[in-house]
């Protein structure tokens, strides 16, 4: 399947009362990353993701999904070229890709993930 889901990642305005229902919830694996103040998800089998403060103190909690694809700076231009708003512009995660994130015609919002081929998975 070409340009699959690879990443899900929890805003909320409460991080700790999230991990508390969440890994309640589900028998999801946390994993600290201290120096971006993010935390990984592990399900083993399936999609990971992470959680992280909102950046926005007025915004409600919400899921983002990330979409592969092979070159970010050329997906986000054709995004744009199909109407999308771009909300972030492609950004480095240092040792693990690239990223965008739009907004489609219709309002929904999206991410685009590039990997760089030296890091691996996107959860690891």
């Amino acid at each position: 399947m070409g340009n699959p889901f690879v990443h899900v990642e929890l805003m909320t305005s409460d991080v700790a009362k999230a991990k508390a229902f969440y890994t309640g919830l589900f028998d999801w694996q946390l994993e600290e990353i201290p120096e971006m103040e993010y935390t990984l998800i592990k399900v083993g089998e399936g999609t990971g993701g992470g959680m992280m403060k909102t950046v926005q103190p007025d915004s409600p909690s919400c899921w983002m999904a990330y979409v592969m694809v092979d070159d970010a700076a050329a997906s986000t231009e054709k995004a744009r070229s199909l109407g999308a708003t771009i909300c972030k512009e492609v950004t480095e995660i240092p040792g693990v890709g690239w990223f965008s994130v739009l907004t489609d015609p219709t309002g929904a919002t999206l991410a685009l993930f590039q990997m760089n081929p030296a890091s691996g998975k996107p959860e690891d």
